[in-house]
């Protein structure tokens, strides 16, 4: 699908600025969408932008959510591929151009579909034009859910709104302020809010699998509201837009959790689509591995380690060592379903059999230093334990076909809980029910009783529970203000558990306060753009 979009949309190698324009070679969009049938092509052209290795197959996804006090970089060193994910990088770091230019690219293919479709659509059949206009709204989602990427990794960006803009020199081209941002995302999910149907209630795609539904577009707003009211914007007054924008989809009993926390991990490991609890789901699905294929670097990258197979499998190599003192700190480990879910304290041996790591994990918590000597380095995440869970591999020592979620419900209900608290500055019933559905899932017990800052501090602790490896917590601790704090405490809690853990942790020597919290304007960039000026301390 990616190369319909290319052929059809002649999506040229950026020749200067990332932001400029691309040239037509091939036929206009608008004499090949001569009916819904054909739109629809292009659109999943669009959509499988999100597959790109520089988005959410592997740099949005795993490479640039790591450095947090769950999880960072394998290895003791800052070298090569090493270095974003320490903190240890400059503004010419090739990764932070690559997903810049990716998620332009993105908005490029977003703008040209919105534009082609509104003058195509116009002969449509009646009945096409119901579907142009479903469409039209998961294209407008789209756009600002890369606008929503653009805007919390890299601050004051370039607003792109139409093709005609790409057209202009990048010395023209002007910053616009985070808020003003977050306004434009906002009128694009509003609008998608209103014309997308539910999941359930949809006649009109033949299939809406891994397709943004009314429920996608809602938690996605509200998500972008509760990081509008974060830093680094700090406006308050959209938690009261958060909870507007989350109850309707709360109360309407169209989505829901699994009953099985751990079906979750199987789901995204064989492609299968459960629309009760994921909302938005970046699948990859190649048979092969050739150039431009949608595969991801999920499982591999962040899998739980095995070895090179002459036969039926090929290696996993695991980059992602999640940080002891998360796993130690875990309150109600004992009870919490999750906990034993979410990490790995052993790897595969030859034979694909478990290979437990010093004396398991277990007996280290209060173990000795000898015992907790084996997991400086060697604890890995187990949600995409892919000899557990995935049911074929493909055969590519890098890529898999495992699914990525982008936002389940438990993160909305998350979402809606924290909203409601900030709001009243003190948690409501809805705020509870919110927080303890999730909690009653995996075995814990109902929570009550509590003060603001007591539920603020539980909702970040079920947050970091419930999504722990999922890509989110890096940017909840960036929106909460604490990113540096929690990478410091988390450099000091290591110190306690054992004397060499922190020549693992070297993100905890090169975080800096108020530069690390965004990513920069890639310097090729900044250099083309006269007008534009770079985020703080870069």
């Amino acid at each position: 699908m990616k190369k319909i979009i290319y052929s059809f949309l002649a999506i040229a190698a950026f020749a200067s600025c990332s932001l400029d324009e691309h040239s037509f070679t091939e036929m206009e969009v608008k004499d090949y969408m001569k009916n819904a049938e054909e739109a629809e092509t292009v659109l999943l052209g669009v959509y499988e932008n999100l597959s790109d290795e520089h988005m959410y197959g592997y740099h949005l996804s795993l490479y640039f959510t790591l450095g947090t006090d769950q999880a960072v970089v394998s290895g003791g060193s800052t070298d090569s591929w090493r270095n974003v994910p320490c903190n240890f990088y400059s503004t010419s770091a090739a990764q932070v151009q690559q997903t810049w230019a990716a998620l332009y690219n993105a908005v490029y293919d977003a703008n040209s579909f919105i534009e082609k479709l509104s003058v195509a659509a116009q002969d449509f059949t009646p009945f096409e034009q119901q579907k142009a206009a479903v469409m039209m709204a998961e294209a407008r989602a789209l756009r600002a859910m890369f606008y929503f990427d653009l805007v919390r990794w890299y601050g004051n960006i370039v607003l792109m709104t139409s093709t005609e803009q790409s057209k202009q020199h990048p010395s023209t081209f002007v910053q616009s302020s985070a808020a003003e941002v977050y306004e434009f995302i906002e009128q694009e999910l509003q609008y998608a809010v209103k014309i997308l149907p539910y999941a359930s209630e949809d006649s009109y795609r033949a299939s809406n699998a891994y397709r943004f539904s009314k429920a996608a577009a809602i938690g996605l707003l509200a998500k972008v509201y509760c990081t509008w009211a974060g830093y680094p914007v700090c406006d308050e007054s959209k938690w009261q837009k958060a909870v507007a924008t989350a109850k309707p989809l709360v109360e309407s009993g169209k989505h829901g959790l699994l009953d099985d926390f751990e079906q979750l991990w199987y789901n995204t490991a064989n492609g299968i689509w459960d629309s009760k609890e994921s909302l938005i789901e970046v699948p990859f699905y190649a048979n092969v591995i050739s150039s431009g294929d949608p595969v991801g670097r999920i499982g591999k990258w962040n899998g739980v380690p095995a070895p090179q197979r002459k036969t039926d499998f090929i290696r996993i190599s695991s980059y992602w060592y999640v940080i002891p003192t998360f796993i130690s700190q875990w309150k109600n480990y004992t009870v919490d379903k999750r906990w034993k879910l979410s990490f790995a304290d052993y790897q595969y041996d030859d034979d694909l059999n478990i290979k437990l790591i010093g004396k398991g994990f277990e007996a280290a918590i209060n173990g000795t230093d000898s015992e907790r000597k084996p997991f400086n380095g060697k604890l890995y995440p187990a949600k995409w334990d892919l000899i557990k869970y995935a049911d074929t591999y493909l055969s590519d020592a890098n890529y898999t076909n495992t699914n990525w979620y982008v936002l389940r419900y438990s993160d909305v209900l998350l979402l809606y809980a924290e909203a409601l608290n900030e709001l009243n500055k003190a948690p409501t019933d809805d705020a509870y029910e919110a927080i303890n559905i999730v909690r009653r899932r995996v075995g814990l017990s109902n929570l009550s009783g509590l003060s603001y800052d007591q539920f603020r501090q539980a909702v970040r602790d079920e947050r970091s529970h419930e999504l722990c490896f999922e890509g989110h917590r890096k940017q909840d601790l960036v929106r909460w203000g604490i990113y540096y704090e929690s990478i410091m405490q988390t450099r000091n809690d290591l110190n306690q558990w054992h004397a060499q853990a922190n020549n693992y942790y070297l993100v905890g020597q090169y975080t800096v306060k108020g530069k690390h919290e965004l990513l920069p304007i890639p310097q090729r960039d900044l250099d083309l753009m006269k007008s534009c000026t770079q985020n703080p301390n870069w």
